[in-house]
């Protein structure tokens, strides 16, 4: 995994003492640092990478989608999931957009994702003014920036200069966190995209939004880590259990909130619920009981305002994973999203 300037200036770790060096009382504290306007990208983005020659980009991408969540405020939800899975698997190149037999798009783990016609809508519009200049991966990162204020969340800059992969797998989509993981597991998948223990629970908290299905919490609802306990493994307070049990008695197509407290605000409530022992996923529960993890969680707490400014850090650095770039041959610049350029041609 390259290395990137961009950590250099947004990692948030202010060490107090040894930074963690197995004593469990010698933990960071952190504080949310400020993105350089700046700031110079290792992989050739910019932020004025299209201000010559498609000016009127951001506008376009800012007023389809608004239209769109108008029309189905989960959609903006949506956008931010789609956008983690096309990252997380391979990198930013838009490789979850790819829609035919055998891509990440048909893959078991991405059969709920949902917001592709809102990127089709936007890039069909872009072309009219922009023919073959703005990258679908470009739109999809600039898309979910917006989705996310329009739900109250943070607005910050986005870098652009991302191309289109021209692959994509099914199997790669597994590569995905699914929510029954361990924190350990998860620091892992992190690390090895060059994220950090502060980007697993910031990111986390995108749950302050969305929903899950009753089927995909079967198991938290039922039955422990291993597999034989009858009670959640870790723990779901009592009454907030009691309602889920109830809701997704038959493992229905129904939906439940991932923030049972604020499920429609971008907010910080999502960390006080874990406190209360109400985290929807296994994953988000155990950040709060994991030592390596619950300081953060504890600071996310006691200073909501910390969260706010840390997203948009992370979700830079979330953006900024294995992108391809410049004279980059492995990368592209599709006219259609669904298909790569010499399907279309």
């Amino acid at each position: 995994m390259k290395s990137s300037l961009l950590s250099l200036f947004l990692l948030s770790i202010i060490c107090t003492t040894s930074c963690g060096h197995g004593e469990e009382d010698s933990f960071p504290t952190f504080r949310a640092l400020p993105i350089p306007e700046t700031l110079l990208f290792d992989n050739l983005l910019s932020f004025d990478y299209y201000h010559q020659r498609c000016p009127q980009l951001e506008q376009i991408i800012h007023t389809k989608l608004k239209q769109w969540v108008a029309k189905d405020h989960t959609l903006a939800a949506s956008l931010l999931r789609l956008h983690f899975h096309d990252c997380f698997a391979t990198g930013c190149d838009a490789s979850i957009l790819l829609n035919h037999e055998g891509s990440e798009r048909r893959a078991e783990a991405s059969k709920t994702l949902r917001g592709f016609q809102v990127i089709d809508d936007i890039k069909a519009e872009v072309e009219k003014s922009c023919p073959a200049i703005v990258s679908c991966t470009d739109i999809l990162t600039a898309a979910t920036r917006d989705a996310t204020v329009l739900l109250g969340g943070p607005y910050w800059r986005v870098p652009y200069g991302r191309k289109d992969s021209r692959i994509s797998n099914a199997k790669d989509a597994e590569m995905v966190p699914s929510g029954r993981e361990s924190i350990t597991t998860l620091l892992e998948l992190f690390q090895s995209r060059g994220l950090n223990f502060i980007d697993l629970v910031v990111l986390s908290g995108a749950h302050t939004i969305g929903r899950t299905s009753c089927g995909a919490i079967q198991h938290r609802l039922y039955q422990g880590l291993n597999g034989t306990s009858s009670m959640p493994n870790p723990p779901l307070d009592d009454h907030y259990l009691d309602f889920l049990q109830r809701k997704c008695r038959c493992a229905s197509g129904d939906y439940v909130d991932l923030d049972a407290t604020t499920p429609t605000t971008f907010d910080s409530q999502f960390y006080a619920n874990l406190q209360k022992n109400m985290g929807l996923l296994s994953t988000d529960q155990m950040l709060y009981s994991d030592p390596r993890t619950s300081p953060i969680v504890n600071s996310l707490i006691g200073t909501p305002s910390l969260f706010i400014h840390q997203f948009s850090a992370s979700m830079v650095r979330l953006a900024n994973i294995q992108v391809l770039s410049g004279l980059d041959e492995a990368g592209e610049i599709r006219t259609n999203c669904n298909f790569v350029n010499s399907y279309n041609n």
